[in-house]
């Protein structure tokens, strides 16, 4: 199996050797790196990956392993599958879990629909998980289903954002030099403490590097090294890298680390994961109007609010009657929030059609989708009563649809209005809408607000 290039959903950031180019100098030097790439893609081996998963999670302080901790209602180990599914040439994922949670992973599994992966049972160390897991892929062992790889890729299953350019840095330079792991700068000076509790000594920052992963390995080396690995090293050991030095004289080359590559530990960190997946998530926006002239005007308008509010969001546009065409564009890229602009109607029609759209298209399974349905009702025109009745149907329409994932809450601007009020009453909307696409609060689910 053959690497491609780098890709992905979504445009790719600069990597770290283009940093601080401009102009002539960056366009020659992505060109030089995506060749350089290129080149390494035609001759790069077959890659497997493995993810030890059999750990309690005591430092998080909760009862639930860290690993199936759920952020957004969504275990935390599935982010991390789908950052590696991503990855066209990673052949097989071997996933090493306990076997009071093995059920459990076949359900995180099914639902989120991921793609090749194996279970194997994990040890009662790190070690021992990993060295289970590279069994599966060895072609000595009996009724061994999976296709020796060349390479093979060593990840944590809290590491969630780990992205494909240093998947493939690795992957190459383990190519080259037997084994390859990410690195990052300390951020605290490490000591070491004497028998006593006082100072022994400490190290120069500046000298030493923090170890992180993801790592790489030929898989002839990592495999013999654990083949040949004491008993005290299976059972204390934490240095994957450190194994192939030891066991088979492999030197692994390091490979400066991205700061995304931070490790799930704490609870806290669960906050701070959430906060990450929230922004990403909330970097674009569709909103779809119908083809009435009127609702055009005023739905351009919002358009134009939301993008002052929002200022580094894309925001995209069309019409309900071309959103079939319209929204597989959207699915492709993709967008999991959505703003259904209706003007002169009480009635959720057009929120309707696009709802079964998304209910249809599963985009809802991985993350969850926000829907505004915003609603220029003429106060003049109908009854206030009569309109609110018809608008409250907003609750058991968004229970409904909870169901699926999506996050329906709905929006009222009143129309017509002077100019000068119209324009405060659309930038207090954007406003609105820009929080509930942030905050993804579940809580607001089904509510009716005013701008």
């Amino acid at each position: 199996m053959e690497l491609g290039l780098p890709g992905g959903p979504g445009p790719a950031e600069p990597g770290p050797r283009l940093r601080g180019l401009r102009g002539e100098d960056r366009a020659a030097s992505a060109s030089s790196v995506s060749q350089a790439e290129a080149e390494a893609g035609r001759r790069a081996p077959s890659v497997a990956a493995v993810l030890p998963a059999g750990g309690s999670g005591e430092r998080m302080g909760v009862p639930t392993p860290k690993q199936f901790c759920p952020i957004l209602e969504r275990p935390l180990i599935s982010y991390t599958l789908q950052a590696l599914e991503r990855v066209c040439w990673i052949k097989d994922i071997v996933v090493a879990v306990t076997g009071e949670n093995m059920e459990v992973m076949k359900d995180i599994i099914q639902r989120y629909q991921h793609k090749h992966i194996s279970l194997v049972e994990a040890g009662v160390t790190r070690h021992r998980s990993i060295f289970n897991a590279l069994k599966a892929l060895a072609e000595d062992q009996p009724n061994s289903k999976l296709a020796k790889p060349e390479v093979v890729i060593i990840h944590d299953a809290v590491r969630p954002f780990v992205e494909e350019g240093v998947l493939l840095e690795v992957v190459i330079a383990a190519k080259e030099h037997g084994a390859a792991g990410a690195i990052r700068p300390l951020v605290s000076t490490v000591i070491s403490p004497s028998v006593d509790g006082c100072l022994d000594y400490s190290l120069e920052r500046a000298r030493h590097r923090a170890s992180e992963m993801p790592q790489a390995f030929l898989f002839d080396v990592i495999y013999e090294a654990y083949q040949q690995c004491s008993d005290y090293d299976l059972e204390f050991g934490t240095e994957c890298l450190q194994l192939a030095l030891k066991y088979c004289h492999t030197k692994a080359k390091l490979v400066e680390g991205s700061p995304d590559l931070w490790k799930v530990t704490y609870k806290r960190d669960l906050y701070a994961a959430e906060s990450i997946i929230k922004e990403r998530i909330s970097q674009q926006i569709c909103i779809v109007m119908d083809a009435k002239e009127d609702e055009e005007h005023l739905g351009h308008c919002l358009e134009e609010m939301l993008r002052k509010e929002l200022n580094h969001v894309k925001v995209t546009s069309g019409a309900l009657c071309h959103a079939d065409r319209h929204l597989q564009q959207i699915i492709l890229e993709p967008c999991y929030n959505f703003v259904c602009v209706n003007v002169m109607t009480s009635d959720f029609e057009e929120t309707q059609k696009l709802l079964n759209m998304l209910e249809k298209s599963n985009l809802s399974i991985l993350y969850p989708v926000v829907v505004i349905s915003v609603h220029f009702l003429d106060c003049k025109s109908v009854p206030f009563g009569q309109k609110m009745e018809h608008l409250m149907q907003i609750r058991e329409l968004a229970k409904e649809v909870k169901k699926r994932n999506i996050l329906l809450c709905g929006l009222l601007i009143y129309y017509p209005q002077d100019k000068q009020r119209l324009q405060e009453s659309l930038r207090q909307g954007a406003a609105i809408i820009a929080t509930l696409i942030k905050e993804r609060n579940a809580g607001l689910v089904g509510q009716l607000l005013i701008a």
